[in-house]
């Protein structure tokens, strides 16, 4: 199913679902761009009757979400008008709360980034001091926006966590927090809706497409995000994408998360002595169990040891792909460095519902 520009989702002519028919549009808008479409275009594109779409295009005009794009060529009629997204009407926040940093982006529905504010940050301060942070760099960034078009803001954090509850578990190294209700605590001082998930979910959140792709996140630590077809998985106990805490030797040196010879531990401690390509191999070959199990399309990498050095772990975790192909004349899964950060993806939380797609 292709999300990314509305096609393969079917309108419903029931008054009930007027919501789900106003995000297809929307949808389909977005994918546009400036040039926009017409409302024959967009009947035909949902399956809505022309009624309903002209239903649908003027309420949304009103709201300001959609303005006119200007005349399309005539068919033998009169011109007909065109309708297009009308980016700067709404926005999102996206937030990410690493342990040593915090990024705050203001995203317009164009998914252009329009504010940022970057900082430094002690996760290990504690959950009323890191709140507090969070809040000043959200007032940060939306300086001069309108209260009233906010869709709200995505908070993401290390975890383990519990994205329905929006409640924190013991992050690896950072115990204290462990059933922190992070997302009760933002949205009462915020007074928007709040989406509190983990940073590599997010990361897959930005990554689209429609196939099964994973994200790997290497910063502070080590983690994944996965997409299965097209859609974000988290687990039944949110506890999905933990790829960080693998053993690759049986034995080997003590990870902050307790257990001996973890990817994490390998992959940061070569990072920490300068071996840039040895990280990047360990990286590699902790991929490769990852795409034999899921049978990934892609493997996108991320995260700030990432760009320092991204076409070396590129090559690094390329090279072990092709290396450990199960079946050597398959074409292994594509290697590519994300697109946007994490706090973009944070964003993408509250931006995907909007548009009709899952968080």
């Amino acid at each position: 199913m292709n999300r990314g520009n509305g096609e393969g989702r079917g309108g419903v002519n029931l008054p009930a679902l007027r919501g789900h028919n106003d995000a297809l549009v929307l949808d389909l808008l977005r994918g546009a761009g400036p040039a926009g479409l017409g409302r024959a275009e967009l009947a035909g594109r949902t399956g809505l009757t022309p009624q309903a779409v002209s239903k649908i295009t003027a309420r949304l005009r009103a709201e300001g979400l959609v303005a006119e794009a200007g005349r399309g060529a005539s068919t033998g009629g009169k011109p007909r008008t065109l309708l297009r997204l009308v980016p700067q009407a709404r926005y999102a926040v996206g937030v990410h709360a690493d342990r040593d940093e915090l990024r705050a982006v203001r995203v317009d529905l164009a998914g252009l980034v329009v504010g940022e504010w970057r900082g430094p940050l002690d996760f290990g301060a504690g959950p009323d001091a890191v709140v507090d942070a969070v809040v000043r760099a959200v007032a940060r960034v939306t300086d001069g926006a309108r209260p009233e078009s906010s869709l709200g803001v995505g908070v993401v954090a290390p975890g383990p966590l519990d994205w329905r509850a929006g409640v924190l578990g013991r992050v690896t190294g950072f115990p204290g927090w462990e059933g922190f209700a992070l997302r009760e605590a933002l949205s009462g001082r915020l007074g928007v809706p709040v989406v509190v998930d983990k940073d590599t979910n997010a990361g897959a959140a930005i990554a689209g497409g429609s196939g099964t792709s994973v994200y790997l996140h290497v910063g502070t630590g080590l983690g994944a995000g996965l997409r299965l077809d097209g859609e974000v998985y988290r687990g039944a106990r949110s506890a999905a994408g933990e790829f960080g805490h693998q053993v690759l030797q049986l034995d080997g040196p003590l990870c902050r998360c307790g257990g001996r010879g973890c990817v994490e531990v390998l992959c940061l401690a070569a990072v920490a002595r300068g071996d840039v390509a040895e990280a990047a191999r360990i990286l590699g070959e902790a991929a490769a169990n990852l795409v034999a199990l899921l049978d990934v399309d892609r493997v996108l990498l991320g995260g700030r040891v990432v760009a320092s050095a991204p076409e070396v772990f590129a090559a690094g975790v390329r090279a072990a792909l092709t290396a450990r192909a199960l079946v050597p004349t398959t074409t292994p899964a594509t290697v590519a460095l994300a697109e946007g950060g994490v706090a973009e993806g944070a964003a993408q939380l509250l931006l995907r519902p909007f548009f009709g797609s899952s968080a």
